[in-house]
């Protein structure tokens, strides 16, 4: 049994983001409150079968504590992802996931993630060829939106509830739409019906606007999904997924959660990333409370770890 067919139902994923969601954030979730399922970033899987491999393999380093973890993978090559299927099934993720969802013009531009929208013949090659390198030993996902300028539920679903696919995420709005409209939950509740009328066994999840662990399972239900990923809500409170309130959480709580944050990035990282990609996480930790503005920019001015680590220690 894959690990889409364990997950009680519902459950609760952490949205794979670029830029984000590391090993290291990962963790930190995991210690405010773990998630059901969580993702890597998307790696690309032309970069990883190329000279340049050593400058993303990065984005699938992790520790065991963050298991069940899905690899997600974006690119444009049927090879190249039978090979990075090959190289996830062989650093033990549970689930390899295809990026169909990715609205940014450079990656469209070059044909991958919801470029495929528009091209079913490719997104079919990718699909099997990624099943292949995963020689059924882990499940294959795709993580999509309901069309690419207009709504094409229908088409697009039904097309892809006949790949044999473990599970799809359904990110609830249009291509061009990227984030500027409401999620259509109206949408992605028909995939699921779309999904029983075919008698499928994939796993339907949907994404979009949801920002308590409360709105999650209010909507899995009320739209028929076996669970609901989440990605920007833990932006406002990173203890989401425990069910616990940005409210509830004290000054102290915060800035603990924060100095496990810097010492982790620490010793995961050391000089592979650099400290000024860190500061975009300060204000997860530090906003609604009296004084969290004037702590973060004075964090915000700081040149290392270190330093933030010692102005934490004295405030």
């Amino acid at each position: 049994m894959n690990i889409w067919q364990q997950l009680k139902k519902p459950f609760f994923i952490l949205a794979p983001m670029e830029d984000v969601t590391d090993s290291v954030f990962r963790q930190v979730i995991i210690r405010a409150g773990r998630p059901d399922l969580m993702f890597t970033e998307f790696t690309n899987c032309d970069g990883l079968n190329s000279e340049g491999h050593d400058s993303v393999v990065h984005r699938l380093k992790y520790l065991p504590i963050e298991k069940p973890l899905i690899a997600q993978i974006w690119g444009k090559t049927p090879k190249n992802y039978y090979d990075s299927a090959r190289i996830i099934l062989n650093l033990g993720f549970d689930g390899v996931d295809i990026n169909m969802g990715c609205p940014e013009k450079n990656v469209i531009k070059n044909g991958c993630c919801s470029a495929l929208l528009k091209n079913q013949s490719l997104a079919q090659e990718i699909i099997q060829a990624t099943r292949e390198g995963a020689q059924g030993k882990i499940p294959v996902s795709v993580k999509t939106r309901i069309g690419f300028n207009t709504i094409d539920t229908e088409s697009w679903f039904d097309f892809l509830l006949d790949q044999n696919l473990a599970a799809i995420g359904v990110h609830g709005r249009t291509v061009k739409e990227k984030s500027k409209v409401p999620c259509h939950w109206d949408e992605i509740a028909k995939v699921s019906i779309i999904r029983n009328q075919k008698k499928s066994p994939t796993i339907i999840y949907g994404n979009g606007d949801v920002s308590t662990l409360e709105e999650a399972q209010e909507k899995s239900l009320l739209y028929g999904l076996d669970g609901i990923m989440i990605g920007r809500g833990v932006f406002h409170n990173p203890w989401l997924f425990s069910g616990k309130s940005i409210e509830s959480a004290s000054i102290n709580d915060r800035l603990e959660l924060l100095l496990y944050h810097l010492q982790l990035w620490d010793t995961t990282w050391d000089n592979q990333k650099h400290y000024p990609k860190l500061k975009k996480y300060f204000k997860i930790y530090l906003q609604n409370f009296k004084g969290a503005k004037e702590l973060r920019i004075k964090l915000m001015e700081t040149n290392s770890i270190n330093e933030a680590i010692k102005l934490l220690a004295n405030y």
